[in-house]
């Protein structure tokens, strides 16, 4: 068996708004709810469960997707389009432009909760010319 993996609990202060705008933003679907989890399903089947725990701040967390080029051309659109902030690296430096890592292109951007989402085209480490 190959190790995957499965689900992630997202904390959220409203768990509906912050998995309708990623949902949005990556041109998928929120799931029905599960208990307490507002799901949103990844092509490759990972949950990320959106999840209020009004006890505790949210704390912010990474959060990155590997898209192809033509995903990440339509969700640049959505974020255009609702006027999110974007940025060149993962410290929130060069707002308005994206990067070219690995041959790839990416951008960050916050959720609603300040977790830092990120889309590219080409995983870490990989080789340009690959």
């Amino acid at each position: 068996m190959a190790v995957q993996l499965n689900h992630t609990i997202v904390h959220a202060t409203d768990k509906h708004a912050s998995a309708e705008f990623l949902a949005h933003i990556l041109g998928l679907e929120v799931s029905p709810p599960f208990g307490p989890f507002l799901p949103v399903v990844t092509d490759n089947e990972v949950a990320l469960d959106y999840y209020e725990n009004h006890d505790k701040p949210v704390t912010s967390q990474h959060y990155a997707f590997l898209v192809t080029e033509e995903e990440f051309d339509a969700m640049m659109e959505r974020i255009k389009a609702a006027d999110v902030t974007y940025y060149a690296d993962p410290s929130h430096s060069r707002p308005g432009t994206t990067n070219t890592y690995f041959g790839g292109r990416g951008a960050y951007f916050d959720d609603p909760d300040g977790h830092n989402m990120e889309i590219m085209t080409r995983p870490y480490g990989s080789r340009a010319d690959s």
